[in-house]
Order: C-alpha cells, then structure tokens, then sequence
C-alpha cells in the first residue's frame, strides 16, 4: 500500500514543475483542482516542487493541501513500518 506513494510523489512533482513551465510560456496549464488533488496525496513531492520550481507559493490553500498530504504520507508509511 505505501509503495503508491512513491509514483504519486513523482507525479505531483512532475506535473507541478510542468504547469510551472505552461504558466510560464503561456501554454495550456492543469487545472487547480488536480494540482490540489495531487497535492494531498502526494504531499512530499508537491512540496518540494513548490519549493523547487516556485510554483504556487502565493497560494495558501497550496500550502496547506501538500503540508496535509506530506504529514498523511508520513504517517501511513510511518504507521506501516513501525506497526506492521
């Protein structure tokens, strides 16, 4: 179950560091509400690709989504390898 975390996390960054790249030559960008979902579920890496590329920053609602979707993260892999 955990190991669905890791391509999420990949994911999340992807396509954040894509958006970033649409927003800035003006092409076609994924919708809020994929980022978001994405952002919660693969917190860690929508995190670091805020950080890294800058990208939704200014937006609260960002940072809260991917801060709760990185501590969800930590505590169900967390959870699975301390309490097998």
């Amino acid at each position: 179950m955990e190991l669905i975390f890791i391509p999420l996390n990949v994911l999340a960054l992807i396509l954040f560091g894509y958006d970033k790249l649409q927003a800035k030559y003006g092409g076609r960008r994924i919708p809020e509400r994929i980022l978001l979902g994405l952002g919660f579920l693969g917190g860690i890496g929508s995190l670091l690709a805020m950080v890294f590329f800058r990208h939704k920053t200014r937006h609260q609602v960002f940072w809260l989504v991917c801060t709760l979707g990185a501590i969800l993260n930590f505590y169900l892999v967390g959870s699975r390898i301390f309490w097998p």
